[in-house]
């Protein structure tokens, strides 16, 4: 029924491409569709999959264009090509930490967000060990009387693949146990009370993500944040501490992601969600010092040992760039997408009605990302395969059949809205004719 609703789509409208997700970057964790909408319009592309990526912004382009041109060499050389790469790196590091409210040093780039997430599991799994063969940590060991010494992971069971395969790996591989804390079916978030009850002696790490990609529902991680360091206080010297994780993908650029106010150990960064290119970093508070950072790779030194690997400088130059774009206009930003968000909302019910279209973003108590619209237009022809996100939400599978991600982007417009809701409402005319 999927692939003939693909079919059925294409051949009736063809303004309109419909992708299925795409399985190497897992941005759906299904068969739900998500869209890019096309139209002849002085050739210009309507685009609403921005969950998926961004296109580069030009202030982006230009800026790796003149690191390529001007700042090509290599970062560790002591000659003049090799300091203005150099001088590049670290401007862009500390534009990058501002935008998440930290300081350049606590920045370590990675090539991407999956590099930056697996990072994080593996420091959390090996500060564990080699917490645990201290002394004071075989005296730990003992007092658990044999309930098991492994490091206990906490994350959510809505998680984007590179946490979610991750974390099943190392339980499957017995290097950690985990737990996969369910979200609520009433407000689709991971409740703080749930977090607290799934914490063991043995928790080394919890990992929630900052924003779902599907939903748009924003989880509570300062609350979660709080209650855990009140649990790390009571903990005795010998017991290693939490460490604390939010994969920030989906958040930035959309809302304000400030590491203090969160209170997390580590946030996962990654530049083509917010119109930057395909690198990405991570933050730690005070790496190496206040919180642990263990190397996946080793080689020449390069990020304090924490990263190495000659830096890809134009890259790294357009992250920053973009990340100065969000520092700058963020608010703006936030009340353009938010503000076409309501009219596609609006519009959606105008012309299907209120009984054909579930909004499956819109839960009590409940914040959602300003440009993420999930919806369900009810009918004959129109189901495909019910993501588990959603019904791990409470959607009801004849509704979470029928959903569409849309998300709008910094440029889309309510003619570009107008345009996509009329090529969605005649090709679910068209399938219902058929069905």
């Amino acid at each position: 029924m999927f692939l003939q609703f693909i079919f059925h789509i294409c051949l009736f409208i063809f303004k309109l491409a419909v992708l299925p997700r795409d399985f190497s970057e897992n941005e759906m964790s299904n068969h739900q569709l998500h869209f890019l909408f096309q139209f002849d319009r002085d050739n210009a592309l309507i685009y609403m999959d921005y969950n998926a990526t961004t296109p580069v912004d030009p202030d982006v382009v230009r800026a790796v264009t003149e690191t390529l041109t001007d700042a090509w060499g290599n970062p560790s050389s002591n000659y003049l090509p090799g300091l203005k790469a150099r001088d590049t790196v670290y401007h862009c590091r500390d534009t990058v930490a501002r935008m998440v409210g930290g300081k350049a040093s606590d920045i370590i780039f990675t090539s991407g967000g999956t590099e930056a997430n697996n990072l994080v599991f593996h420091t959390a799994v090996e500060h564990f060990g080699k917490c645990m063969n201290s002394s004071e940590g075989n005296a730990y060991i003992q007092k658990l009387n044999g309930r098991g010494s492994l490091p206990h992971i906490i994350t959510s069971n809505v998680e984007h693949d590179s946490i979610k395969v991750t974390a099943e790996y190392l339980l499957k591989d017995g290097k950690a146990d985990v737990t996969f804390v369910p979200i609520s079916k009433v407000t689709a978030r991971v409740e703080v009370e749930d977090v607290i009850a799934a914490l063991r002696p043995t928790t080394c790490l919890v990992s929630v993500m900052l924003a779902n990609n599907e939903t748009g529902i924003i989880m509570p991680i300062k609350d979660i944040c709080l209650r855990v360091k009140e649990v790390n206080k009571q903990r005795s010297l010998s017991t290693p501490r939490i460490l604390l994780h939010t994969d920030a993908a989906q958040a930035i650029g959309k809302i304000r992601v400030n590491a203090q106010d969160l209170g997390v150990d580590y946030i996962t960064i990654v530049g083509h969600k917010f119109y930057g290119p395909r690198i990405g970093a991570l933050f730690v508070n005070d790496p190496g010092t206040k919180t642990p950072v263990y190397p996946l790779l080793f080689g020449g030194g390069q990020e304090r040992n924490f990263r190495p690997g000659t830096e890809n400088t134009a890259m790294i130059a357009g992250l920053g760039k973009a990340a100065e774009l969000v520092s700058l206009n963020l608010d703006a930003y936030e009340t353009h997408l938010l503000d076409i968000r309501c009219y596609l909302e609006q519009k959606l019910i105008a012309v299907f009605g209120e009984d054909k279209v579930h909004f499956n973003s819109r839960f009590p108590g409940s914040e959602v990302l300003p440009n993420t619209c999930n919806v369900s237009i009810m009918g004959r022809g129109l189901e495909g395969e019910a993501s588990y996100i959603l019904l791990n939400c409470g959607i009801p599978h004849d509704v979470a059949t029928n959903a569409l991600r849309i998300s709008v982007g910094r440029s889309t417009s309510r003619e570009d809205v107008d345009i996509v809701v009329e090529d969605l409402r005649e090709t679910v005319e068209q399938l219902e004719r058929i069905n």
